[in-house]
């Protein structure tokens, strides 16, 4: 990037992160912060110095919290700026002067939540050095919406696949919050989607964004129904979903079995579905396709016990991603979820994922254990980590997704997803259920038509949830520091005047009604935007933090997990996805500008902005993984097709949060390898013919060789070895399939059940050492599901027939009042 032109310019101010103290120059142009050190004055005392001087540049945009802590001069102790940017990083800069500590928090707070305008972000003016190699890519052309269904095998052409390209959507009027051309069965006509859409919210009916290329099933996508408390039914509605479940069974592939693949493979199928042998034994496909993404291992069905045989439990799945009581509130106020009755061709399951709002507050208790990261080298808060359940949310996300994934892949259904809207928790499901079932989008073009397909053109709303034009609550004063008080770690810093803060919301926020009846949007100064040039410019982009939620935080986060468990299996590394999180924040491009394809059209980005997929695609070295096998075999394990998560090996994505790993899953690491050790000494005790039955929690290395039986125990770790018939599923032998178990319950301090009153250990351990063992994990509760107890399987999810209870939530108005917000 070109250098900056300075507006102001501080000289000798001191930058502390992590406790270290650091003087440098402060210089802030019209988008960034620039901290040079060492100072002029000691380069120019000392020229030897000037080989290291270094850089580090802050974008303005993405700051998340600023606080100005003035003093008076008589204190001694210097007026400062805390800085908290998006991206984790913190940031305190003291200055001499309380007028200059002023002078930069006013110029940084104008430049920031004062803009008043999309347009006036940095994507709007930044342009790349000429003749660099990002100069040279057009990332705008990457994503080609034809191109992308016509690798999937979907054209105008192809209409015998059960599918066709709908123009009913090019002008944005049938479905404003959706993209241009529609994927739908062949044989719903544009009429019949016209009389299904006034039964979807937002008229986001179901489409499909998905065609596995082996079986032709499908994902579609779409919005809550409207059945209200009349629970009214749309005729046309249901016919459209039956259509796309039924749409698969309309063609029959006929390809071969070609093993193993060079690279991630189009959309050309791969895997013939073929019968029993004429004596009744399975075929030579259908043991591959056992073998498919489970590297040979039998699976067992959790409830009934019975084997799964790929392909043969077809099965076709609604997915309403929200709480099952949620769903039936919203019924009060004209929304809800489907009867049913009337959807007969499907199964419904509930997967239990919170709302935005949840998710935010989650976010913020991960925040208040790491804030003190400018002042203190000290580790997070561990009780708060805990605390803020975001790894058991990463958790039900990931393990949502795998169902989706494990019925589509493996046993030959159709998948219906929705939430609320269907552009936040929809878009997580499916993106990553996509990841999981496609190597394509596993590589590094791959990946990013993903994003520009089911989060970008499907609606996610980057700017809603981003808060891209800040906000004044994010920036203010702490009236405690002219007392001379100095920042300490565990302050409740940024603690401002409510009442200021109250009138600074009711200006930005209140939309004055002009003369023509219409509301006029106002900037931060309450003054009117004009509206007539650029609508979508202007249309609903005040931040209003209540909106913004870290959903596709949360998804980088999931394919971050995918990415540690597989470190082969994906093309990009860890770095793109964390500089990927950044630039959703820093606005340096357009492309996650506005709210969806519309506006984004409407405000003509393509012409105005750069996409940031030039930045990647031309440093494609800095992102690539090295650990990189592009090649797919389904009879090599670690090479499959499909690929799953080990939801009870969930940890912290320590590098997001400028952490080392020790800081942030020590103690997940240090209770998972104790787990693995208590876990293979009992599996050595169960077949050493030394054991003998002993009381429950007590275990006898020198019981009687002549004693039959093995020692009883609790099982401590969830085992990935097939699990037999009849037995019912637990954390000892549960499968995606059987429902993904998760460790965090076990694995986070603070969140542990108490120990048992009656723990014995072996007296006769003469090294101490599985006493040490038992010590430590006897008191883990190994056995419960994820969202704990209940009817709904192991992963919390709950079915259309369980009971719906879910103690301990807000009571019915208040989830109704939740699930409203968060339908912005």
């Amino acid at each position: 990037m070109a250098a900056p032109h300075l507006k102001h310019t501080f000289a000798n101010i001191h930058a502390l992160r992590g406790g270290k103290p650091e003087l440098g120059d402060l210089a802030l142009s019209d988008y960034h912060l620039v901290f040079r050190f060492p100072p002029e004055s000691l380069t120019a005392a000392d020229p030897s110095l000037k080989k290291s001087v270094k850089q580090v540049w802050f974008a303005f945009h993405i700051i998340s919290q600023c606080t100005l802590r003035p003093t008076p001069p008589s204190s001694g102790v210097p007026s400062s700026i805390r800085i908290r940017f998006r991206d984790f990083t913190y940031v305190s800069f003291n200055f001499a002067g309380d007028k200059e500590a002023r002078e930069a928090f006013e110029f940084i707070k104008s430049r920031t939540c004062k803009l008043g305008s999309v347009d006036k972000l940095l994507a709007f003016s930044y342009r790349p050095p000429p003749n660099s190699p990002e100069s040279k890519i057009n990332g705008w052309d990457l994503y080609d919406v034809r191109a992308e269904f016509r690798r999937q095998g979907i054209s105008e052409k192809s209409r015998e696949l059960g599918w066709r390209i709908s123009t009913i959507n090019k002008d944005y009027s049938f479905s404003p919050t959706y993209p241009a051309l529609l994927i739908v069965p062949s044989k719903i006509s544009d009429a019949t989607l016209k009389y299904a859409a006034s039964y979807r919210s937002r008229q986001r009916i179901p489409t499909l964004t998905y065609r596995h290329p082996v079986n032709n099933c499908t994902i579609t996508r779409c919005s809550q129904p409207l059945p209200g408390i009349s629970f009214k039914r749309n005729i046309q509605d249901e016919s459209l979903v039956s259509a796309c479940f039924s749409a698969s069974t309309e063609f029959a592939g006929s390809t071969s079995l070609d093993m193993p693949v060079e690279s991630p493979p189009p959309s050309t199928a791969d895997l013939m579905i073929e019968s029993e042998n004429a004596d009744g034994s399975m075929s030579d496909i259908q043991k591959a396709e056992d073998e498919l993404t489970v590297g040979g291992t039998i699976l067992y069905d959790g409830k009934t016990g019975k084997r799964l045989i790929y392909g043969a439990q077809q099965q076709n799945l609604i997915v309403d991603a929200r709480p099952v009581i949620n769903s039936y509130a919203m019924q009060a106020i004209g929304y809800g979820t489907e009867n049913m009755e009337h959807y007969k061709f499907a199964k419904k399951e509930y997967l239990n994922i919170d709302n935005i709002h949840v998710m935010r507050e989650s976010l913020e208790k991960v925040i208040s254990a790491i804030k003190d990261a400018d002042v203190s080298p000290f580790p997070p808060n561990k009780e708060l980590l805990a605390k803020s359940k975001w790894l058991k949310h990463i958790s039900g996300i990931l393990s949502g997704s795998a169902l989706i994934a494990q019925r589509v892949g493996i046993q030959h259904s159709n998948v219906l997803i929705h939430c609320s809207d269907g552009w936040d928790r929809t878009s997580q499901l499916s993106a990553l259920s996509q990841l999981m079932l496609d190597p394509y989008y596993r590589t590094l073009e791959g990946f990013i038509v993903l994003v520009e397909k089911d989060w970008l053109s499907f609606g996610h709303m980057f700017h809603l949830r981003s808060g891209h034009l800040s906000h004044e609550d994010w920036f203010t004063v702490d009236g405690d520091a002219l007392a001379g008080t100095a920042v300490k770690p565990g302050e409740n810093d940024g603690r401002a005047d409510h009442f200021e803060n109250a009138i600074a919301g009711a200006k930005r926020f209140w939309s004055k009604k002009t003369a023509g009846g219409k509301e006029a949007v106002t900037d931060a100064d309450g003054t009117p935007i004009e509206t007539g040039v650029e609508p979508a410019v202007a249309e609903n982009m005040a931040t209003r933090p209540k909106d913004i939620s870290p959903v596709f935080h949360q998804f980088l986060d999931a394919t971050y997990q995918l990415l540690r468990q597989h470190p082969t299996r994906f093309e990009f590394n860890e770095r793109f996805l964390r500089r990927l999180y950044y630039h959703v924040y820093s606005c340096q491009y357009g492309t996650f500008l506005f709210n969806n394809e519309r506006q984004r059209h409407e405000a003509r980005l393509q012409e105005r902005t750069r996409s940031v997929w030039a930045y990647f695609l031309s440093r494609r070295s800095e992102f690539t993984n090295e650990q990189y096998d592009a090649t797919v075999d389904d009879h090599v394990r670690g090479r499959e097709r499909i690929l799953f998560p080990r939801c009870d090996d969930v940890r912290w994505w320590h590098q997001l949060f400028n952490r080392t790993d020790d800081e942030m899953n020590g103690d997940l690491n240090a209770l998972a390898a104790t787990a693995e050790r208590v876990a293979a000494y009992q599996q050595a005790s169960s077949s050493s013919e030394l054991s003998r039955p002993v009381d429950a929690g007590t275990i006898d290395v020198n019981s009687n060789p002549s004693s039959s039986g093995a020692p009883s125990r609790t099982s401590v770790s969830p085992t990935r070895s097939p699990q037999p018939p009849g037995l019912a599923a637990t954390a000892a032998g549960g499968s995606v399939l059987a429902g993904v178990e998760s460790a965090h319950e076990i694995l986070t301090p603070g969140t542990r059940s108490p120990a048992p009153p009656n723990r014995n250990v072996a007296a006769g351990d003469p090294t101490g050492t599985f006493a040490a063992l038992q010590e430590r994990v006897s008191g883990l509760s190994l056995g419960k599901a994820m969202f704990g107890g209940g009817t709904g399987g192991s992963t919390g999810r709950s079915s259309i027939g369980g009971s719906g209870s879910d103690s301990g939530r807000n009571s019915q108005n208040e989830l109704v009042e939740q699930e409203m917000k968060s339908m912005s």
